[in-house]
């Protein structure tokens, strides 16, 4: 009888690989400076990704560094760098405003023991089965979705109520709000992307959030612009994590957050495993998927009991990590030390980061989410991927990320059995 679990090198994770090979000072270094340069770049694309999923920006950073720690220390991919991704802020956002932060913990410790069970058995693989159209239609809606929940910092706009949570009347409670637009936050927005722009342009190496995000401070406190900060709106960041403590358990509470914790297990594997594709083309290694989900799963639960959000595979910053000459998870690991340290030694000066600039950042992340060749593409295909495309971004936009995947699905195995009969001569053309 075949056991369950494959205990041979698929379920090894890819520290244990590296260190059997030997590690040295050199390999040490080049870690070193790679963690250091992801870091740099996760530390405001972090507090970013977190205020815009409706949490505070600490809650970013304590994702980062326990959900990035366990998920370079127990991974399947050597370069992988884990933390709170952009494709998640609308799925987070849906599940704070209904269920609270604590509601969030709950989801995301129960998606993190699900995510492990798919890893253990060895269900990985499957993921890439996932229609390319499904998956470009979804995340090219949640860039549309992060980009709208962005204009009334970019604006600096003032809404009279709460900003509504569907589309159509965020769009329209944005519009109504136009008189109340703030000219110094939309300077701050324009030259942080301005900067983003340039710097990748012309210095390449540089950090081009940490850049903006400085300048955009330093130009908010040095002529006293009327914005809104960090410190202004959360009071500032802590210095330290907080102590571990579980969420309250409640089984009908449990269920009712089953929907989200079963899309945050789908998204989180999609996203993890691309993430991890992303490297091995970069680097010409291999990753075990199998092992990567179920250290994801262990990093969510972590994250769920050290007050962070939802972890998973990062595209930007595995690719930042691999550029930068790492040589194996220690980099990742690193990455987390060096966050903490960071919110250690400079908490306090996260106070004076404007909010404009943070949407700043996310517009720019948003543009690189929705990639305009593969919309392209989708468009140029045939009529039924063309379809499935369609219905998933627009479901994901106006409905919910569950329901624009769900359908997607359907659909596009639905076009599938049809193009099979067709094929076969049971359907004319």
């Amino acid at each position: 009888m075949k056991p369950l679990l494959n205990v041979e090198i698929g379920f090894v994770p890819k520290m244990v690989s590296m260190l059997r090979e030997g590690y040295n000072g050199r390999a040490l270094r080049a870690d070193a400076i790679a963690g250091l340069t992801v870091a740099i770049v996760a530390l405001p694309l972090s507090m970013a990704i977190a205020i815009a999923s409706h949490v505070s920006p600490d809650k970013g950073l304590f994702t980062a560094i326990v959900g990035g720690f366990f998920i370079s220390l127990l991974g399947g991919s050597r370069f992988q760098i884990g933390g709170p991704a952009g494709a998640f802020i609308v799925l987070i956002a849906s599940i704070v405003d209904r269920y609270g932060f604590e509601g969030l913990q709950l989801a995301t410790l129960m998606a993190g023991v699900m995510i492990f069970v798919v890893g253990a058995l060895q269900l990985g693989s499957y993921i890439k089965y996932v229609p390319h159209a499904v998956t470009v239609g979804f995340t090219a809606g949640i860039a549309i979705i992060i980009f709208s929940s962005q204009i009334k910092e970019l604006l600096g706009l003032n809404l009279a109520g709460a900003e509504p949570a569907s589309f159509l009347p965020k769009l329209l409670a944005l519009w109504q709000a136009l008189p109340t637009f703030n000219l110094s936050a939309l300077l701050i927005a324009i030259v942080t992307i301005a900067i983003i722009i340039l710097v990748r342009k012309f210095k390449p190496r540089w950090p081009a959030f940490l850049v903006a995000v400085t300048v955009a401070s330093v130009i908010t406190t040095v002529f006293h612009m009327s914005v809104v900060t960090i410190a202004s709106k959360f009071g500032g960041i802590p210095s330290s994590l907080p102590a571990p403590h579980l969420p309250a358990f409640s089984f009908d509470l449990m269920v009712r957050l089953l929907p989200d914790a079963l899309a945050i297990t789908f998204l989180g594997s999609i996203e993890s495993l691309l993430s991890a594709v992303v490297a091995d083309s970069m680097s010409g290694r291999q990753h075990r998927s199998n092992i990567e989900l179920m250290a994801q799963g262990v990093a969510n639960v972590a994250c769920a009991i050290f007050g962070g959000m939802v972890a998973t595979g990062t595209i930007a910053r595995t690719a930042t990590n691999v550029r930068a000459g790492a040589h194996g998870p220690i980099s990742g690991i690193l990455h987390s030390v060096f966050l903490l340290l960071f919110m250690m030694l400079a908490a306090p000066l996260a106070g004076y980061i404007p909010l404009a600039a943070l949407a700043g950042i996310l517009a720019v992340v948003c543009w690189g989410m929705a990639d305009k060749a593969e919309f392209k593409a989708m468009l140029k295909a045939s009529h039924g991927v063309t379809l499935v495309f369609l219905n998933t971004l627009v479901l994901t936009i106006l409905v919910d990320l569950t329901t624009g995947i769900v359908v997607g699905l359907i659909l596009a195995k639905l076009v599938q059995m049809v193009q099979r009969t067709k094929d076969s001569g049971q359907i004319q053309p």
